[in-house]
Formats: C-alpha cells, structure tokens, sequence
C-alpha cells in the first residue's frame, strides 16, 4: 500500500480556506472587515516569505471560533461549504484523489489550518484522515487556544509520525510515499516522502523543484 499525502490550502483548493473562512465572517458582520483583512494580509504574506510566527496566527485565527456557540459555528460552516469552499473543489483536485483512491492508497490531508475549517473539506474529497493543526476544547466549545503540536512546518513531520505511530506504522510500512504541496513552508516533509509533488508552486518552491527534478503540476 502506498501513503498519499495532500497539503490542502492552494494544493487541493484553489484557495486558501482559513483566509476565506475569515473573509465569510466579515461578510456575515462577525469581524471587523478592516481590522481583520489587514492583520490576515501581514501574516499571509509572513507565510509566503517563511518568516510565520505560528502560535502568533493561531492565536488570531482560533479566536473568532472562542466567541461563539459550537452550535451557531456549525451553521456557519455550512454555508461557508457550499458558498465558498465547493468553487474551489477543482474537477482536476478530484481526480487526483480519486487516482490515488482507486490505487487503493492511505489518503491523507495534512495541513496547518485548524481542523474546525478543513475536516468538512477533508470529507467533502472522501479523504478519510485528517492531520489539522487542532483547536482545544473545554465543555464542548472552542477557548482560542491550540492543542498540541501544530500541524506546520516541521510540526507536520511531529503530527504525521504520531498519527503513523498511533496506527503501529512508520512511513517504511508503504511500498510508497507520495506529498502534494504548492509551499515552500512544506520542505521539510516534502525531503522525507519517497515521492513529492509541487502544485501550482510559490516561487522558492519551484526553484528547488526544478532543481531536484520533482514533478510540477496544476489542479486549477
């Protein structure tokens, strides 16, 4: 069996979900629309350079999700998956994972945004894991604060040998291992599968692609 990974922000989208999750928030009057665009643009362009002070962002993307009732987020959620994430669900990303499922692949989205945002979008690909980076729970509502390790960077290494080891796998236990990214922020775990892919790359990514002849694809 072969293990088949999926960054999902820009790689499987051809979005980003947590920028849209806040942008859908300020068009229901939740966030202030200045305030909030303006902080979001300075830590997406952090991210682009690789410079992203990560508990620094969670902090500002999970408090939205401590200022409301679970319940009322779930509505939420809702029309934001039918509103806004489906556009980006690109018939080319479906047939990606649909390539893999009929290999009979472990499928896999790993990704740095908060599980709350991207299990529905996990599940709406039928990919059945999820390594979110996930926001901690008190009496079933969400407190702003991140649980554990955060499913970034090099945290996405930590994450996935966990969730591996939880399962009594390593990453020998496939005949394969195959990662798709569009970041630079992804390296790492892209060094350590046997098989790394770069979708619709940033530009420091494509470089080291083209360098190491990793294949270059697009799901837009």
């Amino acid at each position: 069996m072969n293990l088949a990974l999926f960054d999902l922000d820009n790689t499987l989208l051809a979005g980003d979900s947590d920028f849209e999750w806040g942008r859908f928030l300020i068009k229901l009057g939740v966030l202030d629309e200045e305030l909030h665009l303006a902080r979001n643009a300075q830590f997406y362009e952090d991210y682009k350079q690789g410079t992203l002070d990560i508990y620094a962002f969670l902090e500002f993307q999970l408090k939205p999700l401590s200022r409301h009732p679970r319940a009322q987020l779930d509505v939420w959620h809702l029309q934001f998956m039918d509103q806004v994430i489906k556009p980006l669900m690109t018939p080319q990303a479906h047939s990606l994972v649909e390539k893999h499922r009929a290999n009979g692949d472990l499928m896999v989205v790993i990704t740095a945004t908060n599980s709350f945002v991207t299990a529905p979008i996990a599940r709406a690909f039928g990919i059945p894991h999820l390594i979110a980076t996930v926001p901690e729970v008190v009496n079933g509502e969400y407190n702003g604060r991140v649980s554990g390790v955060p499913s970034f960077k090099e945290g996405k290494i930590t994450r996935l040998l966990e969730w591996l080891e939880s399962r009594g796998e390593t990453l020998q236990s496939f005949d394969a291992s195959w990662f798709y990214s569009d970041s630079h922020n992804d390296l790492p775990l892209m060094k350590l599968v046997d098989h790394a892919v770069a979708v619709t790359p940033d530009a420091t990514l494509r470089a080291h692609a083209e360098t190491h002849n990793w294949p270059i694809i697009s799901l837009r």
